[in-house]
């Protein structure tokens, strides 16, 4: 019998398609509303329409009252896993829900009310999700900038979100380092011209921060006397179509663009997806391995698992170093996850330290039922070596920091598709995902062209970027007219399986041809011996570009490297075919990446090229890129 038979998706998807409000009307009756939405879809509101107008409701209230409210409050709603610091506790929801309302009461003193911005710039600790729902039983907008930026990037943020307040910590703390964030935090304000009246300072106990007199306040200090006092704050109403949080993107330059989350769509889309996508149940244990600072954090660290009455899993950590590569399979056996959500690039790293899994032995993972990854693309290698390692499903799925949420994914929780390696599966409700070429025209299946999906977006996807409509139409509507432009390159097969192939900036154009670089590193990262891969495009005058491949090694492997490098050039030969050029394998001892482990492949290009180039505010460690340029140097390329 075909499996696809048994999955309830096409049925779901096709009643989406018919019905887009009756479905996302019915998805909608999960959520508490304290007055039912008016439209569920308006046309006629916004940049391209908006979800649940009319709709009042609160997503702290949704998260956590709720639960406290229907018997569920004793139940564990978050468990925080530091193997930095050597701490762990566990806070029910009973526990979320008076840590909220005390710090919610906080804000409010110092005069933090609806639609006013809050900026944290937090490390992983409990402290951080407190104060995203703080925010938003308040009405106001948080917005999360990673702990640890660079003042002149954090200065962007804060003159752009203008907030009223910010709340941070003393410190983040790193497997090999303690970073004070004080000093930056000190040094973006006064780089700044928007000036917060007030900054909430969490002391750690690994780092003590210096305090600015009549501004900064000790959150704990704050916390007893508000406790004392027995001083708490409800819940505010505020419409579906007000802002929850604002997101910069990374990377950009100029004014940053803030991706706008509204409360409505947010919660139903979030909600929906649990069950649906990630098969879990309330009660489960949920897992993201991120951090709050991006999206990922945002939607399925905080929001998503809370709002499904799940315990989430907040690990201060990496997956290899703290303290070593079997971290992960520690933290799933010893709280019971039923399912991880975490980068390729985690697995990657694991699978460089530990290829054959010696660290699994003596970890039950017996509650462990599936693995997803998201973030940047999933080799199929990387996919394989899961499937052996863990003995469970391991979904790849694809979305963005403007969605909020899965553009495609294989649903667990509808039932299954095959999986086909490469690929992030299908298209979720909501989503009509279209491959068009520079015309904006429609392309034939398994021909490559621009992913785009046709307006309007469905719930939870930004409405726009933070007061700026305009640039919002710019960088995503207008040169795809009636369509979303994701950026991302890739096609569709006879199944309607999507494959993304890389950024639309990772399509090379090798003489004439247009070739992906993320096909190039799929053959790379098969070689057995390889770790993890990066291929860029580099100048050619002959060409206009040629393919270039980073290759890392697995922990171990003895052999001449040049003998390597060799082999895969023949690989890429034998699988792409002459047209890729393919001539040039380095092996580098590690790759750049930013904090949330996307390769900086834009930057190594640029040194490929000569360019001018500047450090990425995201990068994980600064020094890689040198090895990098020396490693091109040694080629008689790059500068």
């Amino acid at each position: 019998m075909d499996v696809r038979s048994k999955s309830r998706y096409p049925e779901a998807y096709a009643h989406w398609k018919r019905d887009p409000e009756g479905f996302w009307g019915e998805a909608a009756l999960a959520i508490d509303w304290i007055e039912p939405p008016k439209k569920i879809f308006d046309a006629k509101a916004g940049v391209y329409g908006c979800w649940f107008v009319g709709g009042v409701c609160n997503t702290c209230f949704n998260a956590v009252d709720r639960h406290v409210a229907s018997g569920r409050g004793s139940q564990a709603a978050i468990v925080y896993d530091s193997p930095v610091t050597g701490t762990k506790r566990t806070y029910s929801y009973n526990d979320l829900f008076g840590e909220v309302r005390t710090l919610a009461a906080i804000l409010r003193d110092f005069g933090v009310d609806k639609g006013d911005r809050v900026i944290l710039y937090m490390p992983m600790v409990p402290e951080a999700l407190f104060a995203m729902l703080a925010c938003a039983r308040i009405g106001a907008i948080h917005s999360v900038v990673f702990g640890g930026f660079a003042p002149n990037e954090l200065a962007t943020r804060i003159d752009d979100a203008k907030p009223k307040l910010v709340i941070t910590a003393s410190c983040g703390v790193e497997p090999t380092r303690v970073v004070p964030y004080k000093p930056l935090l000190d040094e973006a304000i006064k780089l700044s011209a928007a000036k917060p009246e007030t900054l909430l300072l969490l002391q750690r106990p690994q780092l003590e921060a210096s305090m600015v007199p009549g501004r900064d306040h000790d959150w704990a200090q704050l916390r007893a006397a508000a406790l004392r006092d027995r001083k708490t704050a409800d819940c505010v109403p505020v419409e579906a179509t007000d802002p929850l949080y604002i997101l910069y993107t990374s990377g950009t330059t100029g004014r940053p663009k803030g991706v706008v989350r509204d409360n409505g769509g947010h919660m139903v889309a979030l909600k929906w997806s649990m069950p649906n996508l990630y098969g879990v149940a309330p009660g489960e244990v949920y897992w993201a391995a991120s951090d709050i600072g991006w999206v990922v954090g945002h939607s399925y660290i905080v929001y998503a698992p809370l709002l499904h009455g799940c315990t989430t899993i907040m690990f201060e950590g990496k997956p290899v170093g703290t303290p070593d590569a079997g971290a992960f399979w520690r933290v799933i056996a010893e709280h019971g996850v039923a399912a991880l959500f975490t980068a390729p690039t985690a697995f990657r790293a694991i699978k460089k330290e530990d290829p054959q899994g010696k660290l699994l032995a003596g970890h039950s993972l017996k509650k462990f039922r599936t693995l997803f990854l998201a973030g940047e693309r999933a080799d199929p290698d990387t996919i394989q070596w899961a499937e052996r390692m863990l003995k469970v499903p391991v979904i790849d799925h694809w979305w963005q920091t403007e969605t909020g949420w899965a553009i495609a994914g294989n649903p667990v929780g509808l039932g299954a598709l095959p999986v086909k390696y490469g690929s992030p599966t299908v298209a979720m409700p909501g989503y009509d995902v279209v491959i068009v070429d520079e015309q904006a025209k429609p392309v034939p299946d398994g021909k490559m062209g621009s992913i785009v999906v046709r307006l309007p977006l469905p719930p939870s996807c930004l409405p726009t970027l933070w007061q700026q409509d305009e640039r919002f139409k710019e960088s995503y509507l207008a040169e795809f007219p009636g369509y979303y432009k994701t950026a991302d390159a890739g096609f569709r097969d006879e199944d309607g399986y999507l494959f993304i192939m890389g950024r639309t900036d990772d399509i090379i154009n090798v003489a004439g041809h247009r070739l992906s670089t993320g096909g190039m590193e799929e053959v790379l990262s098969a070689h057995p011996d390889v770790a993890e891969c990066a291929v860029i495009g580099m100048k050619d005058d002959l060409k206009g570009e040629v393919p270039c491949g980073f290759i890392v090694l697995k922990a171990g492997v003895a052999r001449p490297a040049h003998e390597i490098e060799k082999e895969i050039v023949t690989m890429v030969r034998d699988r792409i075919g002459p047209v890729a050029a393919f001539k040039l394998a380095i092996t580098v001892n590690r790759l750049p990446k930013t904090r949330s482990g996307k390769i900086l492949r834009g930057t190594m290009k640029k040194i490929a090229d000569r360019e001018p180039w500047s450090m990425p505010a995201t990068i994980d460690d600064p020094a890689v890129l040198d090895e990098i340029g020396t490693a091109l140097k040694e080629r008689g390329l790059g500068g």
